[in-house]
Formats: structure tokens, C-alpha cells, sequence
């Protein structure tokens, strides 16, 4: 055996120990939650309203509230994103200011989330006037997820190969149309994946809604998006540490939290078939 050989295999062999770790704390993390909350889980506890000082009842209104603002923070993060990933991989030309451009969406891709929702609170809910609501939260949240679907979108805009926009062009399609026609199919996979995983992440978010529309406690659905509104991993923080009985409402938070796990493990799942999916298509079509 070679000297190459053997720091492959040892590399390979560290790499898989590495990974069972990383997996076997992860399954330890996962057993406690479900073997702490398992009691609570039921259909009631997902399809009721909170009551008696949110020590009984479901969690309804927190799941309502989570999914309606992250629907409202894709609407406005994946079109925006797109193009600008669009404009920065197919348009713009590789100078100073475009360098600048992708150094200040990455680093604000690691601004703490904390500020983005003081900047929301600044912007959506006291300057332009939308006041706390799901769809000033909802801004926020795109705004955070904003840096990762543009840099993931222009990764996967980068990886189409270029014989495929000049195959267009040589058939007579301009620019826009070699782009909507075969740079984008070819790219849905990873734009679709970065884009779940990163709305997954924001779903998770406590500090974004914060300031900007989250409710302590409502037992009824949001009526309009100017409504506050609960979001499960705010209910879980207030559960878990500033109820007045934390021993009676323990299962209750392991439950919510087993049930934030459930979405965010959904989201995923979707972004994984989605971009299986669209790979399928795509070496089909060529």
C-alpha cells in the first residue's frame, strides 16, 4: 500500500467517524425531545387554541402564524433573489462594483438575526407605518433569507455549463430567452433547494418576529396579514422559559418544539423530492 493510498483510506475512515458523531448526538437530541413530549402530542394539541394560561390546549394559532409568514417572506424573497442572482451571474460585468455587490450579500448573509429584526422594526413597522403584524414579520424574514437565496441561486445559475447559452444563441434565441428557456431548468434544482433551506432556517427564527408582530398569546387565527400572530418558536421560548409554571408546561414545550422539528424536517424533505425531481426533467429534456 501506498503512502497515498493509506492517508486516503485514513482520511475517508475520519470523515465517517466524524459523521456518526455529528449523527449520534443529533439521534440522542432527537430521542429526549420525542420521549419528553410524546405525552403531549395529539391531534388536539395541533388542531386547538391555547387556554388556561396556555398550560392546556394545542398550539393552532402558533403553527397558522409560523406557516402564513413564511409564505409571505417567499413571495417577497424569491422573486427579488432570483433576479438579482440573475443579473449578477448573466448580466453584470466582472469589475469593482459587482465584486462589492457579492462581498456585501455574503457578509450580510452573517449580519446576527437580531438586527434584522431591530432594522424590520425600523423600517416596516415604524417608518412605513405597517405596524406589528404577520406581514411586517414576514419582510423581515425575507430580508434575512434574501443574502442565501441570492448566492445559492447564482451558484447554481454559475454550474449550467456556457455551451448551453450558446447552443440558444446559435438558434436564434436572444439573451432573456436562452436564460427563461435553458439556463434556469437547468439551474431549478439547486435554486428550489437553497431557497427551502433557507426559508426552513428562517422558519425557525425567534429574533426577526420579535419586534415586528409576534404575539405572547391570542387563541384565535390571524384575520389579515396586518393581525399579530403567534409562531411556534416564539410559543417555545415562552414555554420554556418565562411561563409561570415550567413543570407543568415542560411537556407542552417538548411537544411544540418536536412539532417546529416536524416543519422544518418537512421543508427538507420537500426541497430534496424537488430537486430530485427537476434533475429527472432536466437529463430527460436534453
Amino acid at each position: 500500500m501506498t503512502k497515498q493510498q493509506f492517508t486516503k483510506i485514513v482520511g475517508i475512515q475520519l470523515l465517517l467517524l466524524c459523521t456518526l458523531l455529528t449523527l449520534s448526538f443529533l439521534g440522542i437530541i432527537l430521542f429526549d425531545l420525542f420521549s419528553k413530549g410524546y405525552s403531549a402530542l395529539s391531534w388536539d394539541f395541533l388542531s386547538t387554541a391555547p387556554s388556561k394560561g396556555m398550560t392546556q390546549g394545542g398550539i393552532l394559532p402558533a403553527v397558522a402564524g409560523t406557516a402564513l409568514v413564511t409564505l409571505v417572506a417567499t413571495l417577497f424573497a424569491l422573486p427579488f433573489g432570483v433576479a438579482c442572482a440573475i443579473y449578477l451571474n448573466e448580466y453584470a460585468r466582472d469589475h469593482w462594483f459587482t465584486r462589492l455587490l457579492r462581498a456585501s450579500i455574503r457578509n450580510l448573509a452573517g449580519v446576527p438575526s437580531i438586527i434584522y429584526g431591530l432594522f424590520g422594526l425600523a423600517l416596516f413597522v415604524e417608518a412605513l407605518h405597517i405596524g406589528a403584524s404577520i406581514l411586517a414579520s414576514g419582510l423581515t424574514l425575507a430580508l434575512l433569507t434574501l443574502p442565501y437565496i441570492i448566492t445559492t441561486t447564482e451558484e447554481a445559475l454559475h454550474n449550467v455549463p456556457n455551451a448551453y447559452r450558446e447552443a440558444a444563441l446559435a438558434l436564434g434565441a436572444t439573451k432573456w430567452e436562452s436564460i427563461k428557456t435553458v439556463v434556469l431548468p437547468g439551474a431549478m434544482p439547486g435554486i428550489l433547494t437553497g431557497t427551502i433551506l433557507a426559508l426552513s432556517r428562517a422558519a425557525g427564527e425567534t429574533a426577526p418576529i420579535l419586534f415586528t408582530g409576534v404575539a405572547f398569546y391570542t387563541r384565535y387565527l390571524p384575520g389579515s396579514l396586518l393581525d399579530e400572530f403567534m409562531a411556534l418558536p416564539y410559543h417555545l421560548y415562552i414555554l420554556s422559559t418565562q411561563h409561570q409554571s415550567l413543570e407543568q408546561v415542560r411537556p407542552l414545550a417538548y411537544a411544540t418544539a418536536v412539532v417546529l422539528l416536524g416543519m422544518v424536517l418537512l421543508l427538507n424533505l420537500s426541497a430534496i423530492m424537488l430537486r430530485i425531481r427537476y434533475r429527472n426533467l432536466w437529463k430527460t429534456s436534453k
